[in-house]
């Protein structure tokens, strides 16, 4: 039996596999409501089919002033609630487990999409966009500043992921993941790159991690007991003074003990910086998740192959991989790693319409 393919129980929930689809921003809803489309059912619906155990949406932002562009989704409303609930529902008849990213850009946010001929940069009030907000009023390099959260300001944003994770429960979902990676909002309270406050919520580790442990302990306190928690962190900012690997560690340990049950385990993205990007390159940091603070891992960046999938599982360097840009050039990944891997066809999760081309089926030319 390949690793990769064994399923894996956190708390109540079973997912039939280790290959999960990882979030990743479609900018395609249409009328800039946050109410994912038809489109987001076809792309996550065409992963559940092509085998994937976990779907995890886009980033999908806990208040409109939270999205990254005009055109992202939201989960801040009752429509968008319905809206997921359909997607969701057909996920779950392919027999894939669905997460929802909850997000805030924060300083990111009101940003042009940047699709092929489209503008990028800061999108202007006139067009649609809004004021940003951060921990400090510092902007990230090319958009405009944001200003400041007050004490007020986190208190109401925390409580406005929590009020998206009961909309979650009530659409559905399986898992919740928050967005603490990439720049956006929660990674910039961690990091003393963009974090330059003097009260409760900067300074040092324990100041700087505030804000995330709040929003994991109402999150917490509202989201099923038998349900999963995950959190994605950028592990390292890979510019010196900005947040590192060690500090991930430890966060990862306080973050087990508020409930959390596995991490998403990225990096970069809060800062330009030079990253060493080749295959596999973010696997130590998951390895070091998961055997040094002891919380479940996934691991993602660059993992395209399934050899080197199976092989970081196998290693015991996470417990599951997420795929990304692999996973939008081929929905059906997973079915072509069972084939690969020898997996037993009769395990491999094929829609009965789609029989006819298993992998295992198809004819020698």
């Amino acid at each position: 039996m390949s690793t990769l393919f064994e399923p894996i129980r956190l708390r109540d929930l079973t997912v039939r596999n280790r290959v999960w689809l990882a979030p990743m921003c479609q900018y395609s809803v249409e009328r800039r409501d946050g109410v994912p489309t038809d489109w987001h059912l076809v792309h996550l619906g065409a992963r559940a089919q092509g085998g994937f155990g976990l779907i995890i949406t886009e980033a999908t932002a806990v208040t409109p002033e939270g999205r990254i562009s005009p055109e992202d989704t939201g989960l801040w409303n009752e429509t968008q609630e319905r809206a997921w609930a359909r997607i969701v529902d057909f996920a779950h008849r392919q027999g894939a487990a669905v997460g929802v990213q909850l997000a805030h850009a924060g300083r990111k946010g009101s940003t042009y999409r940047g699709f092929p001929g489209e503008p990028r940069g800061s999108v202007g009030p006139d067009d649609g966009g809004w004021p940003t907000v951060s921990a400090s009023d510092q902007a990230y390099p090319g958009l405009a500043a944001p200003t400041a959260l007050t004490a007020d300001g986190i208190a109401e944003l925390v409580r406005a992921f929590a009020d998206a994770a009961v909309r979650a429960d009530r659409a559905g979902f399986d898992v919740v993941e928050l967005h603490a990676a990439h720049g956006y909002l929660v990674h910039e309270f961690l990091s003393p790159l963009s974090n330059h406050r003097d009260d409760a919520w900067g300074g040092d580790f324990t100041g700087r991690t505030r804000f995330l442990r709040e929003v994991v302990t109402a999150v917490r306190a509202v989201w099923p007991a038998g349900k999963p928690l995950l959190v994605r962190l950028s592990a390292t900012d890979w510019v010196d003074g900005g947040w590192d690997a060690d500090q991930t560690v430890r966060l990862s340990r306080e973050l087990a003990a508020l409930g959390v049950d596995l991490v998403d385990t990225s990096s970069g993205g809060n800062a330009p910086a030079e990253i060493p990007v080749e295959p596999g390159y973010q696997v130590p940091f998951a390895r070091r998740v998961r055997q040094e603070a002891g919380l479940p891992s996934g691991a993602v960046g660059l993992l395209v192959e399934p050899q080197q999938a199976e092989k970081v599982l196998a290693e015991g360097d996470a417990d599951v991989v997420l795929l990304a840009r692999a996973a939008l050039r081929e929905p059906s990944w997973p079915q072509r790693a069972a084939a690969e891997l020898g997996v037993d066809p009769e395990e491999v999760p094929y829609p009965a319409a789609y029989l006819r081309g298993r992998w295992e089926d198809a004819p020698q030319v």
